[in-house]
């Protein structure tokens, strides 16, 4: 199972030289770390979508925190945030700028969560891939306001000093922030039968290369994008609409006479499907489901965003 952020020998060897001399004082900062480190995880990853990015994040968070003297911080787990929304802004701007250069789509990593995220409605909402590529559209300042505000629920004060901006500007960043996304996330909720009974549809009419089965069970206006990362064959732009999309699935698996299985996942807190190509992990679907229909199909592919799939990872909100 990931936990977030073990620091790592480096940064607790620069820890106990640069940060205080007291061993014992390291060891309490460590602790407290410790003891928030799954939240701090879930920041960096909402913010950034890559939980390779978001441990860089958490280590870079516990070199700085064991330099900083505890005694005086009120409010050590704010402070911690503040701490790794300001690293996780800087790596947003820097990572910004090579996702523009990225080969085909970019979509984020996607994780293997525990039950507990698909059984937390809010969480599960705020990490889902759906949510996730609507947050890509943002700037780096309203995707972290956004966050801050909408998953984590922090006021306008404590969000403020960790953007470095005013409150009153932090609020007017958060109404833009989230009429942006609101305007591009589902209109309703589905429930977790819901979800399921989709993603079962999907799975079954995808092993048959059934093609009407896929047209039963994708919306009309579906969109699928994939991502391989230049290391994989994936499409180059999103596919848009049922019938394209329908029939580039059962071509693709048929022009390659593709053996594929497909198994059932918790992906970001949502039902989603591992494939695997002669019993090889291949590839990730994440899928957004609507009204009893898909409307998104979010295909992984690139192996470098597959390796927080061998083994759950914990994510909170508090």
């Amino acid at each position: 199972m990931h936990t977030a952020g073990e620091p790592g020998e480096r940064q607790q060897a620069e820890g106990e030289a640069d940060g205080p001399n007291d061993p014992h004082a390291v060891l309490a900062a460590t602790r407290t770390f410790v003891a928030h480190r799954n939240l701090l995880f879930t920041v960096a990853y909402e913010m950034l979508g890559s939980a390779a990015d978001a441990d860089d994040v958490l280590q870079e968070t516990w070199f700085r925190w064991v330099g900083v003297d505890t005694a005086q911080v009120d409010d050590q787990r704010a402070y911690l945030v503040r701490i790794t929304t300001r690293q996780a802004l800087n790596r947003l701007r820097s990572v910004k700028r090579r996702r523009e250069a990225y080969v085909g789509s970019w979509l984020p990593e996607p994780l293997l969560t525990t039950p507990d995220v698909a059984a937390d409605v809010e969480l599960a909402e705020s990490v889902s891939m759906g949510l996730m590529v609507v947050l890509e559209t943002l700037t780096p300042t309203q995707r972290a306001v956004f966050v801050l505000r909408e998953a984590f629920g922090l006021g306008y004060d404590e969000i403020a000093a960790a953007v470095d901006k005013s409150p009153a500007a932090v609020h007017q960043i958060a109404h833009r922030a989230r009429r942006h996304v609101e305007a591009r996330r589902p209109r309703r909720r589905v429930t977790a039968d819901e979800a399921r009974a989709a993603v079962d549809a999907f799975q079954q009419a995808l092993e048959t290369r059934d093609l009407q089965g896929l047209l039963d069970i994708l919306a009309p206006d579906v969109v699928a994008i994939s991502d391989g990362g230049g290391i994989k064959q994936a499409s180059p732009r999103p596919v848009i609409g049922a019938d394209k999309v329908a029939r580039f699935v059962v071509a693709g698996l048929t022009r390659h006479k593709i053996a594929l299985t497909a198994e059932p996942a918790a992906i970001n807190g949502s039902p989603a499907l591992a494939l695997h190509i002669d019993g090889e992990l291949d590839g990730v679907l994440a899928l957004r489901v609507e009204d009893t229909r898909i409307v998104g199909l979010y295909l992984v592919r690139n192996p470098h965003k597959l390796t927080y799939i061998d083994s759950e990872t914990v994510l909170t909100l508090r």
